[in-house]
């Protein structure tokens, strides 16, 4: 009888101190923020999320309030979408960039983690000085003639698609500056299967960061046929040189600090270059060039300021030169006006330690995310935020290159994106 009141015994202590166990895991995540789980085990909101991003986090935002969690694919995504958190997402000690895409970079260019780690602070601050504001000027002949170039070829007669028209003109134009003359531009058999590749692989690529890529077919097929068209032509690119002034392309010298550190990753990383650039380039370009022609009294303004500095429209073909592009305001403001309404989604860094925002503790291990595409809708810094006002970046100091408070689509702090 002993016996069974002791197991008895046992059994309830067990059971209310499970309960009590329970009861205070519970009231210490009341500290984080709501979180929106699915009910699918690891894939969790995955299938909603993916649908729409953009709509998804709207309608978390509006029933969560600004910061809230999205349990994913087996991750937990914290979204910071308005001005609490910003601070903390960008001077932090307790978030990290390098952590929160260590996975995505691997899933997307087949880059293990350990040679990510070990070569992207040389890859960021070598990209970074070659392409920063002060030698830009460097680019603008060789652009222009490859604009030229690619402008001939389509003619003077047809119509096509905006967005298909762009392509067709920065894909080798960005390729040729940024790589080598002709890398992938020889024959029209090789510009569609490029083209082809590209255009699945950047259409999936959000998917490929996430899930395994036995999961993507289509994806997976471009992305190793976009891999072995680097393969071929490393050799191509590392002997390349300008045949004006000597220069070498930016490959060159991402090829230069892979083979100091290891020589196995070269066709890996040209795929990921190759994606940062013409996956940013090409979309800003249609949007812009799609907001200009749908406001006649822009697009006007434009062509006067291109008159100004230019002269009349003729045969001879334009020289651009860095001082002729600083008259053309107007045209830079449409630029950022178009980035300012059409920036990413999200952008990302990975807590290691638990940080506070408002009355919420973001435990580590969780995803931060912060939304330009939301800040720059809020009103308080753009008024009239989901209208094209170009003249709103009058305030901005261009010259010092300062941009408006709030605007986020570089991101900030130690790993700007070069792409500013």
């Amino acid at each position: 009888m002993m016996d069974n009141m002791e197991l008895i015994s046992l059994i309830v202590i067990t059971v209310l101190g499970c309960v009590a166990l329970f009861l205070f895991l519970q009231r210490k995540n009341l500290c984080r923020p709501p979180c929106i789980e699915g009910w699918i085990p690891w894939i969790g909101a995955g299938f909603e999320f993916g649908k729409a991003p953009l709509e998804f986090i709207e309608k978390a935002r509006i029933k969560c309030g600004p910061i809230f969690t999205v349990f994913a694919m087996g991750k937990r995504m914290t979204f910071v979408t308005e001005e609490e958190g910003i601070d903390v997402f960008l001077n932090s000690k307790h978030v990290n960039f390098e952590l929160a895409v260590q996975n995505p970079v691997y899933r997307t260019a087949s880059i293990p983690k350990n040679i990510f780690f070990t070569l992207h602070e040389k890859l960021y601050l070598m990209m970074k000085g070659k392409m920063g504001t002060f030698n830009l000027y460097q680019f603008i002949g060789p652009l222009t003639e490859e604009l030229h170039e690619q402008l001939e070829n389509l003619g003077t007669h047809g119509t096509m698609d905006l967005n298909n028209l762009v392509r067709h003109l920065l894909y080798p134009v960005t390729v040729n500056t940024l790589f080598s003359k002709g890398l992938f531009f020889t024959n029209k058999r090789k510009i569609k299967e490029f083209y082809q590749h590209f255009e699945i692989y950047d259409e999936g690529f959000e998917y490929g960061s996430q899930i395994p890529e036995w999961l993507l077919r289509n994806w997976s097929k471009s992305k190793r046929g976009l891999l072995a068209l680097f393969a071929k032509n490393i050799p191509d690119i590392k002997a390349y040189k300008s045949a004006k002034d000597n220069s070498v392309a930016i490959m060159q010298a991402v090829l230069d600090i892979l083979e100091m550190e290891t020589n196995e990753q070269s066709p890996n990383y040209g795929l990921l270059t190759l994606w940062a650039s013409l996956s940013n380039a090409v979309p800003i370009a249609f949007w812009t060039l799609a907001f200009v022609l749908s406001h006649p009294d822009i697009h006007k303004a434009i062509k006067k300021d291109i008159s100004s500095v230019f002269g009349t429209a003729g045969k001879d073909k334009i020289k651009v030169s860095e001082d002729e592009l600083k008259r053309l305001l107007l045209i830079k403001w449409c630029i950022l006006e178009a980035i300012r309404l059409r920036a990413p989604g999200v952008i990302t860094r990975k807590v290691v330690k638990p940080v506070k925002i408002l009355n919420y503790t973001v435990p580590s291990g969780d995803l931060l995310m912060l939304s330009p595409f939301w800040l720059h809708r809020n009103p308080k810094y753009f008024p009239e935020p989901e209208l094209f006002r170009p003249e709103r970046w009058k305030k901005a100091n261009l010259e010092k290159h300062a941009f408006l408070d709030c605007f986020m689509a570089f991101g900030s702090g130690k790993f700007q994106c070069p792409g500013r």
